[in-house]
């Protein structure tokens, strides 16, 4: 990243994962020795100095390479490097009464399945029956600040993607959590199903994602170079079991970009099975007999979304710091439209010999 003199402005820069905030300063020389949460809050616009303290405690604050605390005074030519979880203004957003799939729950974090149809948080269009709504129902006093509620979300899932998620409950927890996020330190793997027989068992999808062109609904991955816009983005994926005309897979997440998985895929001619926006919700691979088109016809009925699922998540515990796995069953439409994939891949089999 780079970096300026501070001069009553600082720099910040997206990172990896977008509900994630990044800012670097350089102090000048004229600057007196005060403490650095104040010093940061007086100078970094909607950040208070709870959250500031917040990420000293979960080793988020560093200066000129180190770790510091709270009450660590600012000297001239420091060079101060801090990640904050971005704010939402979620005020006025009611609780509801939303039954939720809870895996784990403890002071720190909860653990839940999220099933498809799902929003996480309010938006244009969604200002009610999000997952937000929910956790404002489930829990009471979910990450207060300045007397707006502000829910612990440190990453999303698109709204037809079913599987694991955490959230935070406390603002040191969002802060220890946000920080694994963005330095990839946690475990995360999907499951998916994609058109297409995917060429060897295993992969690495290295293409810069950005804003679509023309679609602003969508995302492109771009060739290196092409797009100035276009982040860094790399999904490895594996291989688990082979239908012919689909193809089951894992992927893990390097980066954590918009749409990653489902526009990587798409990218390499395997776009996720029933993904409407990146064009998986026809007849990508396969034969001309009507038999097969009413089976895929029957296929996308009993799975009406992206097939697409959070399967695993590992992080480490913001109290304990031990390392917790969780693993998030995969819904009936999902393992049922496995099987169906599975049982004409049989037949097709049976019938060829």
């Amino acid at each position: 990243m780079e970096e300026e003199v501070f001069n009553g402005s600082h720099q910040e820069m997206e990172s990896d994962q977008e509900l994630v905030r990044e800012v670097s300063i350089v102090i000048d020389k004229g600057q007196e020795a005060v403490r650095i949460d104040k010093f940061l809050c007086s100078r970094v616009e909607r950040i208070s100095r709870t959250k500031f303290q917040a990420a000293a405690d979960a080793k988020s604050l560093i200066v000129n390479g180190k770790p510091v605390k709270s009450s660590y005074k600012v000297q001239p030519g420091d060079h101060i490097h801090v990640l904050i979880p971005r704010p939402f203004g979620y005020e006025g957003i009611e609780p509801e009464d939303i039954p939720l799939n809870i895996i784990h729950e403890d002071s720190d974090l909860i653990i839940i399945n999220k099933p498809a149809g799902l929003v996480v948080h309010p938006g244009v269009g969604n200002f009610t029956g999000t997952l937000v709504n929910a956790l404002l129902f489930h829990v009471k006093d979910l990450v207060k600040t300045n007397d707006a509620l502000k829910p612990g979300i440190v990453h999303r899932l698109d709204k037809e993607t079913s599987g694991v998620m955490v959230i935070a409950k406390n603002e040191y927890a969002l802060a220890f959590l946000a920080k694994q996020f963005f330095e990839k330190t946690n475990e995360r793997k999907y499951l998916t199903l994609v058109w297409g027989d995917v060429e060897g068992d295993t992969g690495t999808i290295d293409k810069p994602i950005a804003r679509h062109q023309t679609d602003r609904k969508k995302m492109h991955a771009y060739e290196p170079f092409e797009n100035e816009n276009a982040k860094h983005s790399v999904t490895h994926y594996k291989v688990i079991e082979r239908f012919g005309y689909a193809t089951l897979i894992e992927c893990v997440l390097e980066t954590g970009r918009t749409h990653q998985i489902r526009v990587h895929m798409a990218s390499i001619g395997h776009p996720v099975f029933n993904d409407k926006r990146y064009g998986g919700n026809v007849i990508v691979k396969g034969t001309i007999f009507s038999k097969y088109k009413q089976f895929v016809e029957n296929c996308f009925k009993v799975c009406p979304r992206q097939a697409l699922h959070a399967k695993i998540l590992g992080i480490e515990h913001p109290t304990h710091k031990e390392f917790i796995r969780f693993d998030s069953e995969l819904p009936s439409d999902m393992s049922d439209l496995i099987e169906k994939w599975r049982s004409y891949s049989k037949g097709r089999l049976e019938n060829y010999i």
